[in-house]
This record gives C-alpha cells, structure tokens and sequence, in this order.
C-alpha cells in the first residue's frame, strides 16, 4: 500500500513539474497544411520530437520539433483548418513566440504569365479572393465581365470597403527582401513531366525552367480554374492593393493563418511583422493553348502536370535556406531582421 502512495506522489509531481514547465522558446515555425507539404522537413532537419498541442487536428495532434528550436506545424487545408490550428498553437502556454519567425510553405496554383511549374514565390500581399458578392454569368449584367464583385459595392471594378479586417494584408518589406536575397540563387528541383507540360504553353516564363520569384498569392477556398477567372483574380489583387500587388498564386489559407496570428500578436504572444508566406507551384491556374479549362483542372488536380513532386520538394530547399540563415545566426535574428552582409 505504502508503495502505491509513492508512486501516487511520484507522478503527482511529475504533473505538477511539467504543468510549470518554462514554456519551449521556438526560433522558426514552418507552417504546411497537409502531410505531402510537411515531409521534406522532417529529414533534412531532424524534426523528430513530437510536442502535442492542444486544438490541433485529430490526424495531426503534435508539432514536429527538433534541437535547434524549429518545429513544423500541419494545420490542414482550408481556410477554417488554417485559422483554428495556428491559432491552438499561438495561443498555447506551452510555447514561447515572443522572438519566433513563421514561415507559410506550401503548394498553389500559378498564372503562366507570372512562372512556371516549381516556381517558388515569395508574397508581398495576401489577398483573400472569397469576400465577395456572386452573380451567376447567365444573369450578370451584359456589360460586366464576370460576375464577381465588391461586398457592399455596385459591380465589378469597385474597390470594397474592408469591414473584415482580412481582406489583404502586407507582409513585411525587410524580411522579403532578405528571403529573396538568401534564396533568389537556389537552384530549384524539376521533373521531366513537368518540362513536357511546361512546354505546352507557348510563351515565357510558363515554358521556362522554375526559379525563385516574387509576386502576390490569393487565398480562397474555391478550387478557381481558366482564363477569365484568373483574369479577374489579377485585377482584384490590383483593386485590393492600390495597384501595387502582382497576382501570381492561388491557395486557399494565407489570409486565414495571417488573421489567426494577428490575433494572438493583438494578445501580446508574437509579432506578426515576423510571418513571411512561400508558396512553391504545382499546378497553373489557366490551360495551355487548345486545351479546355476543365481539362487544365483535371490535370492540376490529379497530378498530370508533373509539378508536384517538385512543388513540395522546392518548398524546403528554397524555404529551408530562411530557417537556416536564422538558426544559425539567431544572435542577430532574435531581436529583428539582420542588416544585409
């Protein structure tokens, strides 16, 4: 019986230790939203620790953690997924955020006009896609060209007010410009697959080889396809930003992850300044010439485009050069971006 009291109090301690545990300091948080996006991590870095956090998905319940301070998030795809999943993790006691960079790494589609298959590109602006009025084309007004618009504005071209709050956000200039400064020379991974469709499409850089580039992502939950939607996802990227925002990619999450982490920075648990989104291609957004664009979306989602494996691939090997950049000189990333070497 007295054996039974001892080890009742031997983890009745261990409880109590562990509930006052300092909180785990992370350096870098990559984001990914589903499995195939989180495994080229978890070698290269070593994320073997698994830290459970409470609200996380079912399928999914621990971040992947290593030494060095780097753990790796799956939040599941979606807009809802993305935004209740950072947010368990932002919120959590267990971690300390106060000097912890995150880095968004996933998978889009891309506009031919703006790169390739492999493509990696880091964003300036998110813009949410999905806050908007809907009019079937068979009943819009003759004189539009689509039926998309504004909320609460009269028609297309109408620059809506934001009364989301989530509607677009700016990125930080400074830590763009030094991921692009670190990353812009990566020698990116391709497939022969994705060359032979690549070469499909008639103009430059769609038929090009991938590189690293920076232009602007789009979030929504739609799976959008074809020349005239992607006609409009351009304009309304300019609409949003005053001009100033080049559409590239289309995903579903950014301005989601991006609000759940403002949020916990209005808590004072991070600094949201310290997010920057990479979204790598696997897929275009429009067809090539004499292909239909539910055919183009046919070979986007089952993967007939070759642009995958490589998109998934290039997310750690462009994204990766960031962390360790970071890891390895936290002396000077902790208290903000570095001045350029």
């Amino acid at each position: 019986m007295k054996q039974v009291r001892w080890i009742a109090l031997a983890l009745a301690l261990v409880a109590s230790a562990s509930l006052h545990a300092a909180p785990r300091e992370v350096k870098v948080l990559v984001i990914s939203m589903f499995e195939p996006e989180a495994q080229p991590w978890i070698e290269p870095f070593a994320l073997t620790e698994a830290v459970p956090v409470a609200g996380l998905l079912p399928d999914n319940p621990n971040l992947r953690c290593n030494t060095d301070g780097v753990c790796l998030l799956v939040t599941g795809m979606g807009h809802a997924n993305a935004a209740a999943s950072t947010l368990a993790v932002a919120l959590s006691p267990a971690l300390d955020l106060t000097h912890t960079w995150f880095l968004v790494a996933g998978i889009a589609g891309i506009d031919p006009g703006q790169g390739t298959l492999g493509s990696a590109a880091w964003a300036r602006w998110l813009v949410d896609f999905g806050i908007a009025h809907e009019l079937d084309a068979r009943e819009m007004p003759a004189s539009w060209p689509h039926g998309y618009f504004g909320i609460m504005t009269k028609g297309p071209g109408e620059k809506p007010k934001f009364e989301y709050h989530t509607e677009v956000a700016r990125l930080d200039e400074a830590l763009l410009q030094t991921a692009l400064r670190l990353t812009r020379d990566v020698a990116l991974e391709d497939s022969p697959a994705a060359q032979a469709y690549r070469a499909k499409y008639r103009h430059p850089p769609a038929n090009q080889p991938p590189k690293v580039i920076q232009c602007d992502t789009l979030g929504g939950d739609t799976w959008w396809h074809g020349h005239r939607l992607g006609q409009h996802a351009s304009a309304w990227t300019r609409l949003l930003t005053d001009g100033e925002g080049v559409y590239c990619t289309t995903q579903q999450e950014d301005n989601a992850t991006y609000n759940a982490l403002a949020r916990a920075a209005a808590a004072g648990r991070l600094d949201v300044k310290r997010l920057a989104v990479l979204r790598t291609a696997s897929n275009f957004d429009r067809p090539h010439p004499g292909q239909s664009a539910r055919d183009s979306l046919a070979a986007s989602t089952s993967g007939a485009s070759g642009g995958f494996v490589p998109a998934t691939h290039n997310l750690a090997r462009v994204g990766g050069v960031l962390v360790k950049d970071i890891v390895a000189r936290w002396a000077l990333w902790r208290d903000g971006v570095p001045a350029s070497r």
